[in-house]
């Protein structure tokens, strides 16, 4: 989730529990009940892959490295989580001192033949947590309690992984007080990450692999994906198998952050999405320092990047087309379609994210999960620090919107998909960016045919397609599209994931 200001969620007290286990090689096992499971491989100095998940165990972490990443670790355990009706797995990618949390659920369809998918949520600073227990993930936490099956949960012809990313985020932690405020920072991670769980569990080895995310994670997706596709020369080089990277999908991201900023008019001042909001004095102010600001970042941003200028430009241009937003409205920035439900700050519009903060805080909860002793009691769906260093690196000040074009010029397949009612990462301007990007089947996707696309006979939305460079919208859905409409998202990706037109 994009944020819009300083926005953080309190859980309530909440103490922690974890377990630990014995690192050997490749694999480790605790000294618990080892009659059940293998025995460790012998210390012969070479790597030994766990293979499968079946050998991972519920009531301890297994550890798992690779000899071409000798820093990284992953800590994985069986947790009876979410949905009982799959293999549910949880854990840490160690690196050093930076400790990074995640979720696996595999397919309830077929999880040996099944494609995987990634999936991060924004921010920067948001917890993926979001994505698993309110919008796609097998189980959901929309009202307090304990969490209720999802029945068109992602995972319903897919493995998918919830990532808490970077360090500081949701479950992870850092040992020392590290931090990670860029984005190539956080991707040489998750690169190391992937490249160690599918080398460690053949049973995945040239899966399809699908990276998806929204939000910020519009910034984070295509410079991730980018580090995992030049990370399968490494592992090549060091006799592993590559890892099949088939396809990025963003939902309402913020991948060209100039052309966003922009298209806040045509989202309040015209019929792009519901009937124009603000009063025609302010749109007609907004419309004529529209010509300046597309200069001023152009130049300032883009086509040299100058750290002073940009900023200012960048400040400016917010200042009259995104926080009069909030100045002039009680709308939802994520649904402009209703007024916020609750004070921004503290539950972003939606109630929901203070039930599944409660959730995650319960000292039961933790113990399930096994939630190491280090991180704070009290779960925060959003870290303000992590945004906060993000900020200074200025970070969203550098577009992503190249690396999807050499993606694309790669052969990997890109889906922007967007929620019509979304305003802060909205329709008009991913569409637009999409359209202005520049790859070798730029003139293709510019005349490709912008059409309905439909779910049981019903129009789902519009969409553009070619070459690999999908643009669709979902009608009537905000910035989480897969909370608005479950039906229609699981459709959308399912027919993505099968390679067939939406």
């Amino acid at each position: 989730m994009l944020w819009t200001r300083t926005c953080s969620f309190l859980g309530l007290a909440a103490g922690v529990c974890a377990s630990h286990s014995q690192t050997v090689l490749g694999s480790s096992f605790s000294d618990n009940n080892t009659a059940k499971f293998p025995e460790a491989p012998a210390n012969d100095g070479l790597f030994t892959p766990l293979e499968s998940l079946a050998y991972v165990r519920e009531d301890t972490f297994t550890t798992l490295g690779h000899p071409l990443f000798p820093n990284y670790s992953v800590r994985i355990k069986k947790s009876d989580f979410c949905d009982e009706t799959v293999g549910a797995y949880t854990g840490y990618i160690d690196i050093e001192a930076h400790h990074i949390f995640f979720y696996f659920f595999e397919s309830r369809s077929d999880p040996d033949k099944d494609d995987v998918i990634f999936w991060t949520n924004g921010g920067p600073g948001c917890s993926s947590s979001l994505g698993l227990l309110m919008e796609l993930g097998p189980c959901r936490v929309v009202e307090p309690g304990e969490p209720k099956h999802h029945p068109e949960s992602w995972n319903s012809n897919a493995n998918v992984f919830f990532i808490d990313q970077p360090i500081g985020v949701g479950f992870s932690y850092a040992d020392y007080g590290e931090y990670v405020g860029t984005t190539e920072d956080a991707a040489k991670d998750v690169a190391a990450f992937v490249s160690i769980f599918f080398e460690n569990f053949s049973q995945f080895k040239g899966r399809a692999f699908h990276m998806a995310g929204e939000s910020y994670g519009g910034r984070y997706l295509p410079v991730f994906a980018a580090a995992v596709y030049d990370n399968n020369a490494v592992l090549v080089k060091g006799g592993a198998t590559p890892v099949n990277l088939t396809s990025v999908m963003i939902g309402n991201g913020i991948t060209d952050p100039f052309t966003l900023i922009l298209s806040y008019y045509d989202m309040v001042c015209t019929a792009a999405s519901v009937p124009p909001v603000f009063d025609i004095e302010t749109c007609v102010y907004m419309k004529k320092t529209l010509p300046r600001c597309q200069k001023w970042l152009k130049a300032a941003c883009e086509d040299q990047f100058d750290t002073i200028n940009c900023a200012a430009a960048a400040s400016f241009c917010q200042s009259v087309f995104s926080e009069s937003f909030f100045e002039l409205t009680d709308l939802n920035p994520y649904d402009i379609s209703k007024p916020c439900d609750g004070p921004i700050s503290e539950t972003l519009c939606y109630p929901q994210t203070k039930y599944i903060a409660n959730y995650l805080s319960d000292p039961k909860t933790r113990a399930l999960l096994g939630v190491d002793p280090a991180v704070p009691a009290n779960f925060t769906s959003c870290s303000a620090s992590v945004s906060s260093e993000f900020s200074i690196t200025q970070d969203s000040l550098h577009p992503s919107k190249d690396y999807v074009g050499a993606l694309l010029e790669r052969g990997i397949r890109v889906l922007i998909y967007v929620g019509t009612y979304d305003w802060i990462c909205n329709w008009v301007g991913n569409n637009r960016w999409t359209l202005e990007l520049d790859w070798t089947y730029k003139a293709e996707y510019n005349d490709a045919e912008l059409r309905d696309w439909t779910v049981d006979g019903k129009k789902a939305g519009i969409t553009r397609s070619t070459n690999g460079l999908t643009f669709a919208t979902i009608d009537a859905a905000g910035h989480m599209v897969p909370f608005d409409k479950p039906k229609e998202s699981l459709e959308l990706v399912s027919r993505w994931l099968a390679g067939k037109e939406l």
